[in-house]
């Protein structure tokens, strides 16, 4: 797995979140930035930064970095413009949870973060190549130098230790920190990694009570299409263990997803469907990908909260 990160025309990337994991509310104010017309890109970073977004200017920065690499917002020609998702979850009349006050909302940021190499590789390797369930901070920062310097990447070793360090304190944060560090970073309350004591951690795999089945379907429907777009059918294993695929990145065991495999039918009106012939248990869709809309999925991963 580690030669998809070693082949040149996948493109690679170990900083831009200026060493601070992903905040509660800089999506938010990220995307309310861009919606009202702030679309130069530079904007993040001039003095005038620190007023509008309440942070320093290296924190805006970064603010800038986790909307692109959560899909909120993109970069087109050298502006900003908010994206499909970014409407349909933050829009202050329509959005599906403006405040992210939906775990929804989290497990669809991690997925975006983890499941492409290109924006936020460690983050990628740690999730979808990184085999080890127990390892300390050193095993990672070794493994993705190793990456860099093969692909002459221009990452010095303290970058990568850096970046590897905003990964592990994005989902298992220190508890003596104060001031603005001391703010829960919003990926930790996945509990996907833990630290069993200083500088050692584990993934916590298992069923994932607060994941819903249509963010689950979301998440499995871009994985098919980026890594197997013309395959008719995808295996349990495939979808549990593969790089980029659901499972993997959201550390469920097998068994959890041949569960979730199972009623899909009814999150997707059967467009993804499960099968289970003669022992091989898969998941088959009944029409093109291209054809396939995942945003409207969403919808009803937030139906419940927003019928209440």
């Amino acid at each position: 797995m580690k030669d998809l990160l070693l082949d040149s025309s996948v493109a690679i990337r170990f900083s831009g979140h200026e060493t601070f994991p992903l905040r509660l509310l800089w999506l938010k104010k990220a995307y309310d930035a861009v919606a009202s017309g702030v679309t130069d890109k530079g904007t993040f970073q001039e003095q005038d930064a620190i007023a509008r977004f309440g942070v320093g200017k290296n924190m805006a920065m970064a603010m800038r970095h986790w909307a692109v690499a959560c899909g909120i917002v993109r970069e087109m020609d050298g502006k900003l413009e908010v994206t499909k998702l970014g409407r349909l979850l933050f829009d202050n009349r329509t959005g599906l949870d403006p405040y992210l006050e939906d775990p929804s909302t989290i497990w669809l940021v991690h997925n975006a973060i983890c499941a492409t190499p290109d924006v936020a590789t460690s983050f990628f390797y740690v999730f979808n190549v990184f085999g080890q369930p127990m390892f300390e901070r050193h095993d990672v920062v070794k493994d993705l130098s190793a990456i860099a310097t093969a692909r002459g990447a221009r990452a010095t070793a303290e970058t990568i230790k850096r970046d590897v360090e905003v990964v592990l304190r994005s989902y298992a944060p220190r508890t003596a920190e104060t001031g603005e560090d001391a703010a829960e970073p919003l990926l930790a309350e996945l509990g996907l990694i833990r630290e069993l004591r200083t500088g050692q951690f584990e993934f916590v795999r298992g069923p994932k009570q607060s994941l819903s089945p249509a963010v689950f379907a979301y998440a499995l429907i871009r994985y098919w299409r980026r890594w197997h777009e013309d395959a008719p059918t995808l295996s349990v294993e495939t979808v549990t263990y593969g790089v980029g695929a659901p499972g993997r990145i959201f550390r469920l065991d097998e068994e959890s997803v041949a569960f979730r495999l199972a009623t899909i039918a009814d999150v997707t009106g059967r467009v993804l469907v499960w099968t289970d012939t003669a022992g091989l248990r898969q998941v088959a869709r009944r029409e093109p990908l291209d054809g396939i809309d995942e945003l409207m999925l969403l919808e009803r991963a937030y139906g419940s909260r927003l019928a209440a």
